[in-house]
């Protein structure tokens, strides 16, 4: 039910969405990854770091359908249990995550669930890139693949970002 009400009053506020597209470079990434069934965090990270992207300048925000109680992680994870029936974030990390001014925001999720949307959307990120199977008002590049496969979706992502000239 949390879901339905969630992705009801995302909707409504998709239809105010203005694309303001910068063409500042990218020195700062924000990742959101769906840590539901991709966890190759760290892998997808070095892929970045690889392609010329400071460690120091990727901040990751994962989202996990359950936490248990006594899980411990050296990184910020957030569920539905974050977001109160009015779409209001509890979460100190993810708060923090969407008032940060990415230059690139990678939604790193193939499937639509309420609360990365939700994040997606409210992020202050000049540019924001994704897959295509995720709504197409909400990232400014889409890509085509699946999420199993990261390094096709940075290849992908850095060959279009030079063509763009953001990096």
């Amino acid at each position: 039910m949390k879901n339905f009400l969630l992705k009801r009053k995302l909707k409504k506020s998709l239809s105010n969405v203005k694309n303001n597209f910068e063409g500042n470079s990218i020195s700062s990434v924000g990742i959101l990854i769906d840590e539901s069934y991709f966890d190759a965090r760290e892998a997808f990270v070095a892929e970045l770091v690889n392609n010329g992207i400071s460690r120091d300048h990727v901040t990751v925000l994962a989202y996990r359908d359950r936490i248990r109680k006594n899980e411990v992680f050296d990184y910020p994870v957030f569920s539905l249990k974050d977001i109160d029936w009015d779409a209001h974030f509890h979460s100190d990390a993810v708060t923090n995550f969407i008032s940060q001014n990415f230059d690139l925001l990678i939604s790193y999720y193939d499937i639509e669930k309420a609360p990365l949307l939700l994040v997606t959307q409210r992020s202050k990120a000049s540019f924001k890139a994704g897959f295509s199977t995720i709504d197409k008002r909400l990232n400014h590049f889409m890509i085509t693949t699946v999420a199993e496969s990261y390094q096709v979706f940075i290849s992908e992502l850095f060959k279009y970002l030079k063509i763009l000239n953001k990096i």
